[in-house]
């Protein structure tokens, strides 16, 4: 029993002690990776001597990287999007309909592990917009507990007339096509530095 607690104790310190982040001198191909094989989305810089952070890494420091830095004449992404098989496509997709509750969406990121779903109307399949779970708007429109809860069952129709529709807010609806090279794709997340890019063909469809 007594080895069981100091086990559990020690797996609880290490858990904690694997906060993960590299040290100024670190490489930017270091950086990357452990962005990539530890699926995280920033990673802090810190200064070894007293831990200082001294800056994060994101995906979009090292897209400005490169879309900066990379003066070839050979463009180096110019392969479609589709091409290179990055996205998803067709029946993969997973789609929130304008007429359906916040209650029902929030479901739907949570089964299939999404941070945001791009909503389409249910008559013309168009794409109307894009609900991220980090709109809090209808916590913030609430008086109180119940009231945010009852407002669950709005639509997100209600919800998107309510969100702020500004190009500099991360969480917009940005689209391109399947056609678009990863280069064009680059060079426009490091411009607008949004969160997602919605795929939609000629009729807007996703």
């Amino acid at each position: 029993s007594s080895n069981a607690d100091t086990d559990n104790g020690t797996i609880g310190i290490n858990q904690h002690l694997s906060f993960l982040s590299v040290d100024a001198d670190a490489t930017l191909d270091r950086a990357c990776h452990i962005l990539h094989n530890q699926t995280m989305d920033f990673l802090p810089v810190l200064l070894p001597s007293d831990m200082r952070v001294l800056a994060t890494i994101t995906y979009t420091c090292v897209l400005e990287h490169l879309v900066s830095n990379f003066r070839e004449q050979r463009r180096l992404f110019d392969d479609t999007i589709y091409d290179l098989g990055i996205g998803t496509y067709g029946e993969d997709v997973v789609v929130a309909y304008s007429n359906q509750t916040l209650h029902e969406v929030l479901h739907t990121l949570h089964l299939h592990g999404l941070s945001a779903v791009p909503v389409i109307d249910e008559s013309t399949k168009k794409i109307k917009g894009v609900y991220s779970r980090s709109d809090i708007t209808f916590l913030t429109k609430a008086s109180d507990a119940e009231d945010a809860v009852s407002n669950l069952n709005l639509t997100l129709d209600v919800l998107m007339s309510q969100q702020r529709t500004d190009v500099t807010t991360p969480d917009a609806l940005h689209t391109c096509s399947m056609m678009h090279t990863l280069q064009y794709v680059f060079e426009y997340f490091a411009q607008w530095k949004f969160n997602r890019l919605i795929c939609v063909d000629e009729n807007d469809q996703v």
